[in-house]
């Protein structure tokens, strides 16, 4: 049985990259933003940010996050 996702080249426990989306800032939905690596331990990722290319930047858990009010 495949894998529907890429293999993680970069880890050796078997993870697969995974997709995510964002949405830009007038809220057009932006597909494949970042992929991640389904293994925690490994934390590969790679990122597209105003056309630039980021690869293994820190993740965060996101616990510090406070949502933009909108009124």
């Amino acid at each position: 049985m495949g894998s529907e996702f890429p293999i993680c080249k970069a880890c050796d426990n078997n993870g697969n990259l995974l997709p995510l989306s964002d949405f830009g800032s007038q809220g057009a939905p932006i597909h494949y933003k970042a992929w991640v690596c389904s293994v925690p331990s490994c934390g590969y990722n790679i990122k597209i940010r105003n056309g630039d290319v980021y690869i293994n930047e820190p993740i965060s858990s996101g616990d510090s996050h406070v949502p933009r009010t909108r009124g």
